[in-house]
This record gives C-alpha cells, sequence and structure tokens, in this order.
C-alpha cells in the first residue's frame, strides 16, 4: 500500500506536435505523450495578442484533459507580434521574405502563451520576450528561405535552427521564443502541487 505522504510519478500529456516543445520537455528529463489538439485559432474581435495566445493554450489543454483527467496536461501558442500586427506563418515563399524584410534591423515580440491542467485545475500565463534581428538582404533572406525553415514557424524564422544566426538580441526566455517557457511553466505547476525534481512530474499520492 502506497503511504499517503508518498510522491507519485505524473503522466503529462503535451496538447502540441510541435517538435520544438517535445524537444524542450525532454531536454528538462520531462517525459510525456503527445496529443495535437486541433482548435479553431481565429482572433476574437478585440482580443489582444497576449490574450490570444493565453486563450489558445488554455484551449488546446483543455480539449486533451477532457479524456484524461490524471494526466499533467500541457498547452502552448507562440505568436511574432510587430508594430501591433500578428506575423502568423508565411502563406508561401514570396510571404516568408516579406516578413523577413520587415523584421530585418528591427526589434519584435514573441508572446507565448502557455497552460497547465491537473485533475480539474487550470493554470495559465504569457511570456514576453523582445528579439531583435541583425540587418539582412536580399540575397541572404532567400537563401535562408530556400532552407524551407522558415514556412512553418510564426514570423517566418526558427531561433532553434538556421536562423539563430539572424537573431542579435533576445531580451527575456529564450526557450519561450522556442515555444514553451520552461521556467514559467515549472513554477506554475508547482503552484498546482505539481513538483519539479530536475526530471520527471511528481505529486504527493494524497492530494
Amino acid at each position: 500500500m502506497t503511504p499517503m505522504n508518498a510522491e507519485l510519478t505524473l503522466r503529462v500529456l503535451l496538447a502540441s506536435s510541435s517538435p520544438r516543445r517535445r524537444e524542450l520537455l525532454t531536454l528538462v528529463g520531462i517525459a510525456h505523450e503527445v496529443r495535437p489538439a486541433d482548435i479553431d485559432e481565429s482572433y476574437l474581435q478585440g482580443e489582444t495578442p497576449g490574450a490570444h495566445a493565453e486563450r489558445l493554450a488554455r484551449e488546446k489543454a483543455e480539449k486533451v484533459a477532457r479524456d484524461d483527467a490524471e494526466a499533467v496536461t500541457i498547452g502552448s501558442d507562440t505568436i511574432v507580434v510587430v508594430d501591433g500586427e500578428v506575423l502568423g506563418k508565411p502563406r508561401d515563399v514570396h510571404h516568408a521574405h516579406a516578413m523577413l524584410r520587415r523584421l530585418s534591423g528591427r526589434r519584435h515580440e514573441v508572446v507565448t502563451g502557455v497552460a497547465a491542467i491537473w485533475r480539474g485545475r487550470t493554470s495559465s500565463a504569457i511570456e514576453v520576450v523582445g528579439v531583435t534581428f541583425r540587418e539582412l538582404g536580399d540575397a541572404e533572406i532567400a537563401a535562408y528561405v530556400a532552407t524551407g525553415e522558415p514556412m512553418d514557424k510564426a514570423g517566418a524564422y526558427g531561433i532553434q535552427g538556421y536562423g539563430a544566426t539572424i537573431v542579435e538580441r533576445v531580451e527575456g526566455d529564450y526557450f519561450a521564443v522556442m515555444g514553451l517557457p520552461l521556467n514559467r511553466l515549472v513554477r506554475m505547476l508547482e503552484a498546482m502541487g505539481v513538483r519539479y525534481p530536475f526530471g520527471p512530474l511528481r505529486a504527493a499520492s494524497g492530494r
């Protein structure tokens, strides 16, 4: 019989198919199952970028958590904002080139919403990070776009890949730019009674 104060290892569900988020959880030793959540990502009228990212992170986690309340479910959503406008994933190579030209030599914000659900309790937040690109020439932008890396990423770049060479400065959580603010996530989980002992998530069996 398990003592009431014993700690149990918890199952973790990631409500995302993003390989970057999977890599980050694996990086810090959190074993998990991938359960992508298909939701409507349209903006609500009057919704700010931060509210949008946090809502989508919550909705992704909620959709997956409905089928498994005992697991810890994590949802996340990342958007890129410049001049108050949200830059999503590029439609084609021409759109990707235009996005990168717009971001060249400038600062923009990456807003990542994160949500966690466990046993009916939900916690969510956003992490806002300032990112500055160095100046990019058209030939350089074309060469980067030709790698294919920008095509499935908000803002048309990935900081963890070739895009690392065009980022001049990051003001805030680097991992949030990748797609999952690990520090904030761990603090949110601890407030819910889930402990991160530098490895698999745990909780007291009597909770």
